[in-house]
């Protein structure tokens, strides 16, 4: 699976209504339906902002929405075509602004369908890693050196605390898991405790 690695955006005419495509990263359904609501409340003046969305590891959790567009039309016609991208832990927003010329049934699933194919052509992409989330407990001690060796290492620290020992949390790489717990536990004599 993919993930986007910038948000992108993109407007289009059709037969006088202006189109606005975002695709932005989320990782929840909950995130991307907030989002969805943010972006009604930035265009109040938009007559539509339909959405599609996909999140999970395996891009299994799906939604959308046709936001008061004719049933079918627009937020199923974006799903399917944002479901052949190959991303996840996205959601793609299209915004309308109804130019006075109704575009029909035919018209608006293909507006729809290009708000998706259009705003993913120039976005960034990268392989979606699966991360394990690691807490390693060191003492006083072992701390800088642990710190060193994480800083060398693919390992993104979110966290730190510092009571009777130290607790660093953050995550790795799945498949590099094993090999920094084995690599820590030699640095520090197996005085580190990691979970």
């Amino acid at each position: 699976m993919l993930i986007l690695t910038e948000n992108a955006r993109v407007e289009f005419m059709v037969k006088n209504s202006r189109f606005l495509a975002e695709a932005v990263y989320v990782e929840t359904p909950e995130a991307a339906r907030d989002f969805q609501r943010q972006q009604k409340l930035r265009y109040p003046d938009a007559n539509h902002v339909v959405f599609a969305f996909i999140t999970g590891p395996q891009g299994n959790v799906m939604g959308c929405s046709d936001d008061g567009e004719p049933s079918g039309t627009s937020g199923r016609p974006m799903l399917a075509v944002l479901k052949g991208s190959g991303l996840t832990n996205v959601i793609v927003t299209g915004t309308r602004w109804f130019g006075g010329t109704k575009l029909g049934t035919g018209g608006l699933v293909r507006a729809y369908s290009d708000c998706v194919r259009l705003v993913l052509e120039g976005a960034q992409t990268q392989e979606l890693i699966a991360m394990r989330t690691l807490q390693l407990h060191c003492s006083y001690a072992d701390y800088e050196k642990v710190k060193h060796r994480l800083g060398q290492l693919n390992f993104r620290i979110t966290s730190e605390e510092f009571t009777d020992q130290t607790l660093i949390c953050g995550e790795i790489p799945e498949q590099e898991g094993e090999a920094l717990i084995a690599d820590i536990r030699e640095l520090t004599a197996d005085r580190c405790r990691i979970e």
